[in-house]
């Protein structure tokens, strides 16, 4: 599936904050739209939406796919990604996660590009791990669902250029 990022509209954040996904990563769920545009709660906020979030969208049918989150950091780029829940497990986030790190470099040439992902979530990390990244940090940190233990992950270009990931822009 080839795809395309665009910016985030009203329209996607409602969509993507209804994505309901099975156990165990039903944790991973955002609260009710209403909810998040009340509390201007990340993509429901408009001014974090616009520079944070884009929307991933089939290139055929202009499908919303999957959200990218760019969050900039002092040195870096943090890469936030959610698939929709009938598209995962398909081997498509591997080409979301290497549109988000070209976006970031794009945004960013300069910055560290990281990622946080839970410990236990294993079919992300190896997405994460064929894509370029490896691990830089373990630590806990307060999520909507409790303290949580999470790998903290940096992209590294593979030397030999083959895997896609450090792509010509």
């Amino acid at each position: 599936m080839d795809f395309r990022l665009c910016p985030m509209t009203e329209q996607d954040g409602s969509r993507i904050s209804g994505w309901q996904y099975p156990p165990p990563y039903d944790r991973y769920r955002w609260p009710p739209w209403e909810k998040m545009q009340r509390e201007a709660r990340e993509f429901g906020d408009p001014a974090v939406r616009a520079a944070q979030y884009l929307s991933v969208r089939s290139v055929h049918d202009g499908e919303l796919a999957a959200y990218v989150q760019l969050f900039p950091l002092d040195r870096a780029i943090r890469i936030g990604l959610g698939l929709r829940p009938d598209l995962c497990g398909l081997g498509l986030g591997r080409d979301v996660v290497r549109m988000a790190v070209l976006e970031a470099r794009r945004r960013r040439p300069d910055a560290e590009i990281d990622l946080e992902v839970e410990t236990w979530n294993r079919r992300a990390i190896s997405v994460y791990e064929k894509t370029g990244f490896v691990l830089s940090d373990t630590y806990e940190r307060m999520a909507e669902h409790g303290v949580v233990q999470v790998l903290c992950m940096v992209w590294r270009p593979h030397p030999s250029g083959n895997r896609g990931e450090d792509a010509k822009a």
